[in-house]
């Protein structure tokens, strides 16, 4: 007989909550809402150019439509994580999807760049609370033997079912209108109602581990301090007479404000995040290692795909075709080494897999004046997809392993944080240094057009050009 879910569980001996028979529908429950944010993730990048052609968007509104969203999703997520561990995982985890759900079909809705923005930092505040949510619930629904192999099959099933995201997204937006960009994110709301139904249909409320208030204060001084540095390293990327603010300004503020964060979390009676987790070798490695491999990821996924479709000139449905390798590798291998590192330990599979990541990103440096889709860059992002299904579920194993089961959504919180902020700067920062190199490349010769803009653009002001010599 399935559990009550509105009833208090009994802990399992093993330690879990969630019973035996109920844990598979928490697992689809946040496979599912991992899923809506790989897709905004992945389709998102493919579909700036025709975002930016349709509201008219820049490439600092392109940066901040990314950035909004994963600015406040890894500031916030540190309290959308310590929240679950305060008030229980699946309320919170339901609440995480509604908010993602209503935004999401707010984004498809926007009239311009301005309110897409917007609604994406608030999307990035449903995010916050879904996506630590997602990993905590599996956390807690299963014993400490098994739940490496469970966050593998979590990982695998995720990106199975958000492989074809990128490839049927390319496809529209390649033979559809340039509004079909919105189709991307009104799907969320069919797929984040199913989730709902079996979370809140079939897992059992789990029993929140203590009560203490939630750090407002802390909240405030992250998102402020990452908020002013991802800001200043935007405003890089602009002329200096178009610059609403002094990068360097900006920048020291927010590294301040951060500075700030880090005391108050330090004399906090009741702090957002609890630094002595940071005191095992684990669990620091682990979001250090999560730190340097997010940056580079959430540089490639934001800039090869305009790369691709704007400098290259390729239709978004052949650019997405690119994502393939990565998502498949992702869905057939995660699960055989979540297994593999319950048994080992995770060491040996996220060095060798580190070691694969950063030689396919060295070979696609190597190759890009080539221009050689698929002759060079596919089978290098293959090497890519080989190294990222070896580090996927590890690297998230290796983060609870480290951590007590009390503070799980904690941690979890502060891993997206770190991965979020990780791609949120990668964003920013080079950003700043397409828009100065695009500048210098093109001499001057195509005014009024910025980096990653669509190629007829491009076309038409160099006729402008021609016509004016």
């Amino acid at each position: 007989m399935d559990a009550p879910v509105d009833s208090p569980p009994q802990q399992s001996a093993a330690g879990a909550f969630c019973p035996p028979e109920a844990r598979p529908f928490a697992l689809v429950a946040a496979i599912l809402a991992s899923s809506m944010g790989f897709i905004d993730g992945s389709v998102v990048a493919l579909a700036m150019p025709a975002i930016r052609a349709d509201l008219g968007a820049s490439l600092v509104d392109a940066q901040w439509i990314s950035n909004g969203y994963m600015l406040f999703l890894s500031a916030l997520v540190l309290i959308g994580g310590a929240a679950g561990d305060v008030f229980g995982v699946r309320n919170l985890f339901a609440a995480g999807i509604v908010l993602f759900m209503a935004t999401s079909l707010a984004c498809a809705l926007a009239p311009d760049a301005g309110t897409l923005i917007v609604m994406r930092a608030l999307q990035g505040v449903g995010a916050a609370v879904m996506v630590p949510g997602s990993l905590a619930l599996i956390a807690k629904s299963y014993p400490a033997a098994t739940r490496g192999q469970a966050i593998g099959v979590w990982a695998a099933y995720s990106s199975l079912t958000t492989a074809a995201g990128p490839f049927v997204g390319g496809m529209v937006l390649s033979f559809g209108a340039d509004w079909m960009w919105r189709t991307i994110f009104a799907i969320n709301v069919p797929i984040g109602l199913v989730a709902l139904a079996l979370l809140l249909g079939r897992v059992p409320r789990d029993r929140p581990a203590e009560r203490r208030p939630l750090d407002h204060l802390g909240a405030l001084l992250a998102t402020a301090g990452l908020g002013l540095m991802a800001w200043g390293l935007t405003e890089f990327g602009l002329a200096e007479a178009e610059r609403s603010v002094s990068p360097s300004v900006a920048l020291a503020a927010g590294a301040a404000i951060f500075f700030l964060f880090v005391l108050w979390e330090r004399r906090a009676r009741v702090p957002m995040v609890k630094l002595e987790l940071f005191s095992s070798r684990a669990f620091s490695g682990a979001n250090l290692y999560t730190l340097f491999l997010f940056f580079a990821l959430g540089a490639v996924l934001f800039f090869l795909p305009m790369t691709v479709v704007s400098a290259w000139g390729a239709p978004e449905w052949q650019a997405s075709l690119m994502m393939l390798p990565l998502s498949l590798a992702i869905a057939l291998f995660s699960g055989r080494a979540g297994r593999l590192a319950d048994r080992r330990g995770p060491r040996l599979l996220l060095t060798i897999g580190a070691l694969l990541v950063g030689l396919s990103y060295a070979g696609l440096a190597a190759t890009a004046p080539l221009m050689m889709m698929w002759q060079v860059w596919f089978p290098i992002l293959f090497l890519q997809a080989a190294g990222m299904a070896m580090l996927v579920s590890p690297l998230s194993a290796a983060v609870m392993l480290a951590t007590p089961d009390a503070d799980t959504g904690l941690a979890s919180g502060v891993n997206n944080a770190v991965a979020r902020a990780a791609g949120m700067m990668a964003v920013a920062a080079l950003g700043a240094v397409a828009s100065l190199a695009f500048a210098g490349v093109s001499d001057g010769r195509l005014p009024g057009v910025e980096f990653g803009a669509r190629p007829e653009i491009a076309l038409d002001a160099a006729a402008a050009t021609l016509r004016l010599e």
